[in-house]
């Protein structure tokens, strides 16, 4: 048995049909002709000296020496592909790849990105609006904005200050129900996306802090992402329990109002992420530098409340 590893050629061949447990969709997926395939293949055998394949009348199976070297060689590939990746990515200075959730994306990210953009004309911008969870490897993402509790050891990860909730309604709304006892009254939407947090902050909490009881059979509209929740709340479905961040513009402009001076803040905050040394890249350190100050320009939208953090409501 030689101890040389074999061609990589031979060894990827193998990886694709060890997956695939099919020479013919191995060879599609490597563009090769299923003949070519099964010659790597056989040459593969011929190296370690050994059979790797069972072969059926429409499929094959992995021998015990197969099933040894298929992990490896799986992990292998994984590997080479993200550093490649990551090559690629350090000498393409002119695109930078952003995921953030699809609220922040459209409430606070679009209407704000063209100032970046403007400042940085050389620089393509991609977005991608996903919750989905985080492999900056393998989704191929410069940066990732996320919002929660939860801390990333494996990244490079900045936090930025916590987060507090309040009602916004029309203004039309607020007139009719202008103080939080007649909000319990009024139409309620309830924003699902932020069910995960842990103390809970929603309307129960919110009326707790308020002083007030919200009954447990009270309903309303529920929507599973923090924008349609809000935009539910311009169109008047009834009033929401917003996100600063979230509500911000919307507030700003006049579509709606927060009229009752408490808000909740969880422990939560939002998190800038990237791969660990990636900060340095200049667009990177950029963007990280422009979402920070851009958070602090709109930190005077708090003055005025009383923010109550949900860990004081738990007692109560």
């Amino acid at each position: 048995m030689a101890d040389r590893l074999p061609p990589l050629t031979a060894l990827r061949a193998f990886e694709a049909a060890a997956r695939h447990r099919s020479f013919a969709m191995a060879a599609e997926e490597l563009h090769v002709t299923p003949a070519a395939l099964s010659f790597q293949i056989k040459s593969l055998e011929e190296h370690l000296g050994h059979p790797l394949f069972v072969r059926l009348n429409r499929a094959v199976e992995l021998t015990e020496a197969g099933r040894a070297l298929a992990p490896g060689t799986s992990e292998g590939f994984d590997a080479l592909a993200n550093a490649w990746r990551s090559a690629q990515r350090s000498v393409s200075t002119n695109t930078l790849t952003i995921t953030a959730g699809p609220a922040l994306t459209a409430k606070w990210l679009a209407p704000r990105i063209f100032d970046f953009a403007r400042q940085h004309p050389d620089t393509e911008l991609r977005f991608s609006a996903s919750l989905k969870n985080l492999d900056l490897e393998r989704d191929d993402v410069d940066v990732a904005i996320r919002f929660g509790q939860r801390d990333y050891p494996d990244l490079y990860c900045l936090p930025v200050q916590k987060e507090w909730l309040t009602p916004v309604m029309t203004p039309e709304m607020a007139e009719q129900f202008n103080s939080p006892e007649k909000l319990l009254d009024a139409p309620l939407v309830f924003d699902d996306s932020i069910d995960f947090l842990n103390p809970r902050c929603d309307w129960p909490v919110w009326f707790r802090a308020a002083g007030i009881e919200m009954p447990a059979n009270k309903r309303g509209a529920h929507f599973s992402n923090a924008d349609h929740a809000i935009d539910a709340a311009i169109a008047g479905v009834g009033a929401a329990l917003g996100r600063r961040p979230i509500i911000l513009k919307d507030v700003l402009e006049g579509r709606l109002v927060a009229p009752f001076k408490i808000a909740i803040e969880s422990d939560a905050r939002f998190r800038f992420l990237c791969r660990k040394g990636a900060e340095t890249r200049p667009d990177v350190a950029a963007l990280r530098d422009w979402f920070v100050a851009e958070i602090e320009k709109t930190a005077h939208f708090s003055d005025g409340f009383e923010i109550i953090p949900v860990t004081e409501l738990q007692s109560k």
